[in-house]
């Protein structure tokens, strides 16, 4: 086993995130809150030593992450909510962070671009 220098933001979509999904799209009224988080996101970042840190990073992101949660559910930007900032992210999302991050494979790390 070796741990990785990174750390890890998780995120869980919460309730306004169902909710505007509810609103925007008709085919997802079945979807409960518990569906949304059933598998969450992780985000790696470089090594964090405090919660400050780490909400620096979420800062830096923020844009990118929550326009790639709100695709994975709706692909219909011009439908996306326009602020798209760090509060707002907080609002629509459950976020926990992770500063020992272990790898348990023997392979290869390999990147794919999204």
């Amino acid at each position: 086993m070796d741990t990785i220098n990174r750390a890890a933001i998780v995120v869980r979509p919460a309730q306004p995130f169902l909710d505007w999904l509810h609103r925007v799209d008709p085919t997802s009224s079945h979807l409960k809150l518990e569906d949304l988080q059933r598998e969450s996101t992780i985000y790696l970042v470089a090594e964090c030593d405090s919660q400050e840190q780490v909400i620096e990073y979420l800062r830096e992101s923020v844009r990118d992450i929550f326009e790639e949660q709100l695709d994975g559910w709706y692909r219909v930007p011009a439908v996306w909510p326009a602020k798209r900032d760090l509060t707002t992210f907080q609002s629509w999302f459950e976020i926990s962070f992770h500063s020992m991050i272990v790898d348990l494979c023997d392979d290869v790390l390999e990147h794919d671009e999204l």
